[in-house]
């Protein structure tokens, strides 16, 4: 199976109660991964590639075509889209051109007024061709490649005002944030998700930073609508301490362990591993 938008695969989860995860890709080994780990659990999955990402991969060209001759090569037949994550105005364009099936652009910064004349564009511009768009009310707090977000709470009636715009799938800020949460975290504000459920109707909701969320707070945000979770920095965790353990243990000096196909399979099998305890946990396991 190619490529697909994000946009069917969402409707699906949310009319049926589960998420999708997003799991972000940094080079080759992450890529083929998490596509493993969709495979074997029969579960739709997101690619996520952040602008700054797709720069250290060589562009989003090669993004594309690495995932492409993936899906071919390791005969990938559950649905599987590539999405442009907190991309800018001039890269969501360019990912529609480079052959990206979904793409995010964060507006959240700018003025509501502002943010919504540039997410028309970016919808009409993308849903032209086919791909589904994500739009943000909120910035998420923490940072993640150089944008930094401070954890705002989005009104409900600037969803409203952005989901009735035609996007695809819609980010709102409900105390979440990148990275690891701090110990003094207080929780995902629930309440203010419900009532952005109630103001964008069956609109499928995305949380991210998804790592280190409570499963119990987990479960009860997709009950309230979220059909989309972003998973990056559990994964970058997993695999480094992996990876570390490998080279504590002198593995690498062992015959050829310095090999990196060796050296990285350690992290790329947590990385399958922890992917597929996620899917279940969200619910999308055998749900391809």
């Amino acid at each position: 199976m190619g490529l697909v938008s994000a946009k069917e695969m969402l409707v699906k989860a949310r009319n049926e109660g589960y998420a999708v995860g997003q799991f972000n890709i940094n080079n080759l080994e992450w890529t083929k991964a998490i596509l493993t780990a969709a495979e074997e659990a029969q579960s739709p999955v997101i690619l996520g590639v952040s602008e700054g990402a797709a720069k250290y991969m060589t562009g989003f060209k090669t993004v594309v075509a690495m995932v492409e001759g993936m899906l071919e090569f390791l005969n990938i037949t559950v649905p599987v889209a590539i999405h442009l994550d907190h991309g800018s105005f001039e890269g969501a364009k360019a990912c529609v051109e480079a052959g990206f099936s979904s793409v995010m652009f964060d507006g959240s910064h700018f003025d509501i007024k502002e943010n919504v004349q540039k997410t028309k564009e970016i919808i009409e511009f993308a849903h032209a061709r086919g791909i589904s768009v994500e739009a943000e009310v909120g910035s998420i707090g923490g940072e993640e490649d150089g944008i930094v977000g401070g954890g705002e709470v989005a009104d409900p009636m600037e969803c409203k005002m952005i989901a009735e715009l035609g996007v695809d799938m819609l980010a709102a800020g409900i105390g979440n944030i990148h990275g690891q949460y701090p110990a003094n975290w207080t929780g995902l504000r629930l309440d203010v998700l419900g009532q952005i459920q109630d103001a964008t109707g069956k609109m499928p909701l995305v949380l991210h930073g998804g790592t280190g969320i409570p499963t119990e707070m987990v479960k009860e945000a997709i009950t309230l609508g979220v059909s989309k979770i972003n998973v990056n920095t559990e994964l970058q965790l997993v695999f480094a301490e992996a990876t570390r353990n490998y080279i504590e243990a002198g593995k690498d000096l062992e015959g050829k362990g310095f090999d990196p196909r060796k050296l990285l399979k350690p992290g790329s099998d947590t990385i399958i591993e922890n992917v597929k305890e996620k899917m279940e946990l969200f619910g999308s396991t055998n749900k391809a």
